[in-house]
């Protein structure tokens, strides 16, 4: 059962590679949207050294915890759902937020972040969950946690623009400084 999950874990972290950042690396090319045919992605994977069957592809999909890929409709193509460093436009319509969303980091950003506030780096958004205990995992992955609040009721009043994918994660362009409180963990 380690294996597997192990075998899982690399899988995913491979597509995310792949699917969010560097397409190049097996010679697929994304569409403007981050689709991907599901079988011209199988064919880069085998002829990269990374052969994947459409199952176990399907149950990287199905297994992963964050839900970061998706297929479509009818299953012929694949994407990942944000977390992109690479050009698309995910086309992703305008949602009113919760009063609060979280973001977990490490405690060693915190300075730069209650200076400059949360920037998206080199994504195109930054990613923002709607409980402390999703925030709270992402944020464990760099250190030390370190949760915050983010006001993002009053964000919005301001004119301040949150999507959620499709796996439930909230984005927005920035959260300034003035948005943010430290939760105590």
């Amino acid at each position: 059962m380690k294996n597997k999950n192990n075998i899982t874990t690399v899988r995913s972290k491979f597509l995310s590679l792949v699917l969010r950042h560097s397409p190049q690396t097996i010679g697929l090319k994304l569409d403007g949207a981050g689709w991907v045919q599901t079988q011209e992605l199988l064919v880069c994977l085998a002829r990269a050294g990374r052969s994947m069957s459409l199952e176990e592809l399907q149950a990287v999909v199905a297994d992963n915890n964050k839900q970061r890929f998706a297929f479509s409709e009818d299953g012929t193509r694949i994407r990942a759902n944000q977390g992109h460093s690479i050009p698309v436009e995910l086309e992703l319509t305008s949602r009113r937020p919760p009063a609060e969303l979280y973001h977990g980091t490490a405690t060693r950003f915190l300075d730069a972040i209650f200076r400059e506030g949360l920037k998206r780096q080199s994504r195109h958004h930054v990613h923002l969950s709607a409980s402390t205990e999703t925030a709270g995992a992402v944020g464990r992955r760099h250190g030390k946690l370190a949760l915050l609040r983010v006001d993002a009721a009053r964000m919005a009043v301001d004119g301040h623009v949150f999507y959620c994918s499709d796996n439930g994660v909230w984005l927005t362009d920035a959260v300034p400084v003035a948005y943010l409180a430290k939760l105590e963990t």
